[in-house]
């Protein structure tokens, strides 16, 4: 008896040392590792409902290799882009891996940070879709924000300070938080003690008159700069935004670079928009009232045109014949837009030295015998991503009579010949004109311009659908009837645009060539959206990996952007031969 007592405290010691390791490991884990002082939370709306969540984030004790972050798993469909950097600098950014586990721990969506040991504070800003957003029904005026509250952390928080900076005057109408205070556009609310794995999602409700706000998705913006050989600057921005909210809207504020005046727009129809408004002095954001109102889940395109100060863009470096065009893009930029081109078009006769471009976007340099050009494409910009780039170039200001001295020479020319002619006696026979030439009217190069570009929105369209009929965005049969729609707009824009180019392409000459480039890299796109399907197809299949699987998608969307490029500046040729 005795024997089975002792047997049996023994085991029962036994038991209760196997099962104190674990907490033991724990412990000493956590004594050796790291513990997250405080994080400080800040939810940013910009102007056409997207939301930014800034987390700072102050560790205490050794900085781990990598660092998990999440939030419930329902909020992982709106996550647009990710960054993490050093509290110190921003352009000291930190690699970061998307939808990871937390620890193994389902209904979260997590973040990795590799951090490589380095920093004790740092910062990692998530950008979320207007998708977030919900506009009231009833009042147009009446937004609310969903959104995580906390975050999910592996560890505990001592302090959590939490903000949500609301659009201004904006007016706050109530919310989820028990603690929140708030004060004009700012509500505050904290935590102490955060809980390790917190899993919240609460909501705010606040008033926005006066159009402060409205949810859309600015899908394309092309902007082309070009300097002049007196050293004039004109922009014009081509937008395409889709309405993603519960009303029709008839106007939209839009950024533009510092300084401009003389600011106009035309529709997408070419007709001429009232002259936009100024919304405050020095601000470059003005207002447009649309022709015709956009309703809901519908698309428009428009430009606004303007001109910019030399002297804020452009200086003079050594020698006469030396120039800087130097220029910061979209850094006041309030609202995100999916894909941005920037064109710069040099004065004819103006020779490219170098460039210093600051960003990581694609930069293509696009050269004729009388012209260069720069053009920049960068997927997914907002103010915080904005960047900077200086043209160094040379240009002799002969050159700006190189025209008039051309006309002047080709109408002497033209009427030495003339002269010439009717002082000869008649042939008996006439010149024979060559079959299956003709010449190309302006009326024709317009049309097909502005038919391309139509059917270069229709098929963006086309891509926004698609993309809000997979989010669950908009209802099956309103996606089958407007899907119909957009493809029979499709098939007519074609049909008119290969009649037109036949036309173009039967002329010969520099207007042949262009359409044969244009081919080409028509070719390429239908070669890489193939290709796209087929990579698809086969990492659904499990024939290919994750990794290979985004190596090959990043290099057909670097092809496709050379594509469109390509198109663009064939399309901005024939425009700039129009005028």
């Amino acid at each position: 008896m005795k024997k089975a007592t002792f047997a049996f405290i023994v085991l029962v010691v036994a038991l209760v040392f196997i099962a104190s390791i674990p907490t033991s490991l724990k412990k000493v884990k956590a004594s050796d590792g790291y513990a997250i002082v405080h994080v400080d939370q800040n939810l940013q709306m910009m102007r056409n409902g997207f939301v930014l969540m800034n987390d700072t984030v102050h560790l205490s004790g050794q900085t781990p290799d990598s660092f998990l972050l999440g939030f419930p798993y329902g909020f992982g469909s709106y996550v647009v882009d990710c960054f993490a950097y050093g509290a110190n600098t921003s352009s000291n950014t930190f690699p970061v891996s998307l939808n990871e586990p937390l620890e193994g721990r389902s209904g979260y969506y997590g973040i990795r940070i590799d951090l490589g040991g380095v920093p004790q504070v740092f910062s990692v800003v998530v950008l979320f879709s207007n998708g977030l957003v919900i506009q009231d029904g009833q009042n147009a005026s009446l937004y609310t924000l969903v959104f995580p509250q906390f975050p999910s952390l592996t560890e505990n928080v001592s302090t959590f300070n939490g903000s949500i900076s609301l659009p201004a005057n904006a007016t706050y109408i109530k919310g989820t938080i028990d603690n929140l205070t708030h004060s004009e556009d700012n509500l505050t609310y904290s935590e102490q003690n955060l809980a390790a794995f917190a899993y919240n999602g609460s909501d705010i409700t606040f008033d926005m008159a006066d159009y402060g706000m409205q949810v859309f998705d600015v899908n394309e913006l092309d902007r082309v700069i070009g300097v002049g050989g007196s050293g004039a600057i004109t922009g014009s921005d081509a937008y395409y935004v889709t309405n993603a909210q519960s009303f029709s809207i008839s106007q939209i504020a839009v950024q533009l670079p510092a300084g401009a005046t003389g600011v106009s727009a035309n529709d997408q129809a070419g007709r001429t928009m009232s002259v936009p408004t100024e919304v405050a002095a020095n601000t470059s954001r003005y207002t447009l009232n649309f022709t015709l109102p956009v309703d809901v889940s519908r698309s428009t395109s428009f430009i606004v045109h303007y001109s910019l100060p030399r002297g804020s863009y452009i200086k003079t470096q050594s020698g006469s014949s030396s120039f800087s065009v130097n220029m910061t893009l979209f850094e006041d930029l309030d609202y995100y837009v999916n894909h941005t081109s920037v064109t710069f078009v040099l004065p004819e006769g103006a020779k490219i030295q170098s460039i210093n471009d600051l960003t990581s976007a694609s930069t293509d340099i696009n050269r004729n015998v009388f012209q260069e050009t720069v053009v920049i494409n960068k997927q997914g910009v907002m103010a915080l991503n904005g960047y900077s780039i200086g043209i160094d170039y040379e240009y002799s200001y002969f050159w700006a009579a190189f025209r008039p001295t051309t006309w002047v020479m080709v109408m002497t020319i033209i009427g030495v010949l003339g002269v010439v002619i009717l002082r000869r006696p008649r042939a008996a026979a006439e010149v024979a004109v060559p079959t299956g030439v003709r010449i190309v009217r302006s009326e024709d190069l317009r049309s097909f311009v502005d038919m391309y570009e139509e059917r270069m929105k229709i098929l963006n369209e086309i891509d926004v659908l698609e993309s809000r009929a997979q989010k669950g965005r908009i209802p099956r049969q309103r996606y089958k009837v407007q899907r119909k729609t957009l493809e029979t707009r499709l098939d007519s824009s074609t049909r008119n645009l290969e009649g037109l180019m036949g036309v173009i392409h039967s002329s010969g000459g520099h207007y042949s060539n262009l359409m044969d480039q244009l081919e080409v890299a028509e070719a390429q796109l239908r070669e890489v959206e193939a290709n796209v399907k087929a990579i698809e197809s086969r990492h659904s299949h499990g024939e290919l990996s994750l990794e290979a699987y985004r190596r090959l998608k990043g290099e057909y969307e670097k092809r496709k952007e050379r594509a469109q490029t390509s198109i663009r500046g064939i399309l901005l040729r024939l425009r700039e031969e129009i005028r």
